[in-house]
């Protein structure tokens, strides 16, 4: 199932949906009128897991073709927003985890050549999230770095705390596309939060692929454009970590609950891996895609100081 938070009205209330063919249909809205109970909010789907999971599947095919009044609308006719808006923690961001990234970021950032015996892990805050054709910002005074990412996030769908590899994948709900952005001339003495965490740093969609879809999450292709012009293409084959290795080591030390994003971390093609190096800026679009999930596009837009007139990224 294809799991979308929308918005039918500028002014309207998020609502829960899921997505078949060109359609979204509002969950609740269906349920309401079939006599089922749905979440209407996506936090209390993954919570209800499987059961909501089955029980929306089975109404959608009931439904197929034959739609309530009010429940299905064209997909065009919507704004998506981010699938799940508003996190209710921080995202656990996965550095370094595929073994041509950690090789291009030793050349041009000040990380380690070798590769990381353990996950390397930081956050990046709820307020970071931004969901498609949302804009991300780019504030000259702050960065002139600023870069890109493309990545499979995993959804939790059950508490996890000190779970084995074995059992991790119980645990996954699903996955969605989050283009992990930085400002690389924002790290702070090896801290990553300030550099990876501001406002619009997490653009995340377009939809939720629930873990039944997923045959094999390790074998995904997934790739990112910059107006048009490919940057990243690779597949998640190359994690260095896997999906199980991530959970097992976050939630040895850290409860891991129903919504938690865990982004897995990028290829290389990286803007700071490039020879010149390559930044975003506005009038930028970005184009983010994971294979069976879809694409998430963004625009960039210039806040704060002006713009400006030099593109030349800062020294050091």
């Amino acid at each position: 199932m294809k799991l979308a938070t929308f918005r039918a009205h500028i002014t309207g209330p998020a609502r829960l949906g899921a997505i078949v063919d060109d359609l979204i249909v509002d969950l609740k809205a269906l349920g309401d009128q079939t006599g089922e109970i749905i979440p209407g909010e996506i936090h209390e789907f993954i919570e209800q897991g499987p059961v909501a999971v089955r029980a929306a599947n089975a109404l959608l095919k009931a439904c197929q073709d034959k739609w309530p009044v009010g429940t299905a609308v064209p997909l065009v006719n919507v704004k998506l927003l981010a699938p799940i808006p508003k996190p209710r923690k921080n995202i656990f961001g996965i550095g370094l985890n595929y073994v041509e990234h950690v090789e291009e970021s030793s050349r041009t950032l000040d990380t380690s050549k070798d590769l990381p015996k353990q996950p390397v892990i930081f956050s990046k805050p709820p307020t970071s999230v931004i969901g498609p054709g949302d804009a991300i910002e780019h504030n000259a005074a702050i960065t002139q770095q600023l870069d890109w990412e493309v990545e499979l996030a995993v959804i939790i769908g059950r508490r996890a705390k000190g779970v084995s590899e074995a059992d991790a994948m119980s645990h996954v709900f699903g996955y969605t596309v989050l283009n992990d952005i930085s400002a690389r001339d924002n790290r702070r003495a090896g801290q990553w939060i300030y550099s990876k965490g501001q406002d619009t740093y997490a653009p995340q969609g377009p939809v939720i692929v629930t873990a039944d879809e997923i045959a094999d999450p390790h074998n995904l292709n997934l790739g990112l454009k910059v107006n048009g012009v490919e940057k990243q293409n690779s597949n998640t084959r190359h994690l260095l970590f896997k999906i199980p290795t991530l959970i097992a080591d976050i939630s040895a030390a850290m409860t891991l609950e129903p919504g938690d994003i865990i982004a897995t971390g990028t290829p290389a093609g990286v803007g700071a891996g490039r020879t010149p190096q390559e930044w975003l800026w506005p009038g930028d679009v970005v184009e983010a895609w994971v294979e069976g999930i879809g694409e998430l596009r963004n625009p960039v837009v210039a806040v704060g100081a002006p713009y400006p007139q030099s593109r030349a990224p800062k020294a050091g």
